[in-house]
C-alpha cells in the first residue's frame, strides 16, 4: 500500500497549464496582477491603441467584408466538447510529434510578414519567444529580417519556412537553398495568394506595407533577386519595389508547377491554404508531406467557408497519409481541442502573438504563447483526455 501510494504521488507532478495558473494567481496575492491582455477580445483593443491605424489594420483585419473571419469564428462555435469524468489526468501530455520532431504541444506559430509594422526588431523577438518556449516559428519569405538572422534567433529550436510562390522560378530555387542553408526543417508554401485580396480596412488607408519596403528583406538579401535588379536594391529602392511587385504572385502556376519544389528540396513539403477535399487529394497525388487547411485566416477571399466546417472531411480523405494542419481562428485552447478533435495534428496560430508583440515585444508574444498552452493543457485533461491520441470527434457535438 505504502509503495502504491508513493508511486501515485510521483506520478502526480503538476502540469504546465496547472503551474502557469497558479503562477499568476500567486502573483494576483502579492498584488501583482497581470497587466497584460489575457482575452483575445481585450488583445485587440489594447492593439488598436498602441498600434498605428495602418499597421492594426494590416494585421487584424480581412478580405471585403469580413465575413469569412466571422465563419471561421461560427465553425469554432458550432461544435461543443463533451467532457469526460474519472479519467486519470496526472501525467497528461499535449506533446505531438510532426516530421520526426518531438514538441511540446501542438502550437507552431504560422508565418505572418512585415511584423517590423508591429516592432522594430520584428520577427526576432518572436523567435526568442519561441525559441523559449520551444514553439516552432513559421517564418514568412515576407519577413522584415532576412531569414538567416531570424534562424540564428532560432538556434536548436525547430524553424519552418514560409514561401510565397511567385513568378520567378530561380528566386524560388534560391531562397528554398537559403532556407535550407539556414536550418530550416520544413518548408510551407502557400497557394492562397495568387493575387491579393482586395482587403476594405487596409484599401481605405491606401496601406500596402511592401510599397514602403517592410517586408522585403528576403528579396533585397537573394543573389537571384539582386542581378535581376542590377545590384544593390538600396541604390534604386523604388526600381527594385517595382520588380518585387511583378515577381511577388503566381497567378499562373499549376498542380504541375509543384515539381519547381519538390526538385530543389529534400525538406517536407506543406501546402498551406487547402479548402476543398479534392485538393487535399491532389497534394497527395503530388507527393507533398502535409497540407494546412486555412483560408489565410481570412484575409483572401470574402465569404469562403470556416476552415473548420472542411477540417473533418480532408483529415477523413488522406488519412495518415499526409500531416494535417490548421489554422485560421484559433483563439482559445477550447479552439485547439476542437481542431485536433476533427483531424488537426497541430495547429497555427497568428493573429494574438502578432498584436502581442506590437503592444509588448519578446515579453508580450511570451505571454500570450503561455496563456494559449496552458488553456490547451487544461482544456485537454478537463476533457478527460491524457494525450491527443484519446481526442476524437467523439468528443464533440454539434451545436
Amino acid at each position: 500500500m505504502t509503495n502504491t501510494t508513493i508511486n501515485h504521488t510521483q506520478a502526480e507532478r503538476p502540469s504546465f497549464g496547472v503551474e502557469r495558473q497558479m503562477n499568476i494567481y500567486l502573483n494576483g496575492l502579492f498584488n501583482r496582477k497581470n497587466k497584460f491582455p489575457v482575452s483575445y477580445e481585450a488583445l485587440l483593443q489594447e492593439a488598436s491603441e498602441k498600434m498605428t491605424p495602418e499597421a492594426f489594420a494590416y494585421i487584424a483585419g480581412g478580405a471585403g467584408g469580413e465575413t469569412t473571419m466571422r465563419n471561421n469564428q461560427e465553425a469554432l462555435d458550432a461544435w461543443q466538447i463533451v467532457p469526460r469524468m474519472l479519467v486519470d489526468i496526472s501525467d497528461a501530455d499535449m506533446g505531438v510529434t510532426l516530421f520526426g520532431q518531438r514538441l511540446p504541444s501542438p502550437l507552431l506559430l504560422g508565418p505572418v510578414g512585415v511584423l517590423s509594422i508591429a516592432h522594430p526588431d520584428a520577427e526576432l523577438p518572436v523567435a526568442r519567444a519561441a525559441r523559449s518556449l520551444k514553439v516552432p516559428q513559421i517564418v514568412s519569405t515576407v519577413s522584415s529580417m532576412p531569414m538567416e538572422d531570424i534562424a540564428r534567433e532560432n538556434g536548436d529550436n525547430p524553424h519552418w519556412f514560409q514561401l510565397y510562390w511567385g513568378r520567378d522560378h530561380d528566386f524560388t530555387r534560391s531562397i528554398i537553398n537559403r532556407a535550407e542553408q539556414a536550418g530550416y526543417s520544413a518548408l510551407v508554401v502557400t497557394l492562397d495568394t495568387p493575387v491579393l485580396a482586395w482587403r476594405e480596412r487596409d484599401i481605405k488607408l491606401g496601406y500596402l506595407p511592401f510599397l514602403h519596403g517592410d517586408g522585403l528583406a528576403n528579396y533585397f538579401s537573394d543573389p537571384v533577386f539582386r542581378k535581376a535588379v542590377g545590384g544593390d536594391p538600396g541604390q534604386n529602392k523604388f526600381r527594385a519595389i517595382r520588380h518585387f511587385t511583378r515577381v511577388f504572385t503566381g497567378p499562373g502556376l499549376t498542380w504541375n508547377d509543384l515539381s519547381v519544389i519538390r526538385n530543389c528540396t529534400s525538406l517536407p513539403v506543406i501546402l498551406k491554404g487547402i479548402q476543398h477535399v479534392d485538393d487535399a487529394r491532389k497534394a497527395l497525388d503530388f507527393g507533398v508531406d502535409g497540407i494546412v487547411v486555412s483560408n489565410h485566416g481570412g484575409r483572401q477571399v470574402d465569404g469562403a467557408v470556416g476552415s473548420l466546417t472542411v477540417l473533418p472531411e480532408i483529415a477523413n480523405a488522406v488519412g495518415d497519409e499526409l500531416t494535417v494542419l490548421f489554422d485560421s481562428g484559433i483563439r482559445r485552447g477550447a479552439d485547439v481541442f476542437k481542431a485536433m478533435a476533427l483531424g488537426a495534428k497541430a495547429v497555427c496560430i497568428a493573429r494574438p502573438y502578432a498584436l502581442a508583440l506590437g503592444i509588448g515585444g519578446e515579453a508580450g508574444v511570451r505571454e500570450v504563447v503561455s496563456n494559449l498552452m496552458a488553456d490547451v493543457e487544461l482544456t485537454m485533461g478537463l476533457a478527460g483526455c491524457r494525450s491527443w491520441q484519446d481526442v476524437s470527434i467523439n468528443n464533440l457535438r454539434r451545436k
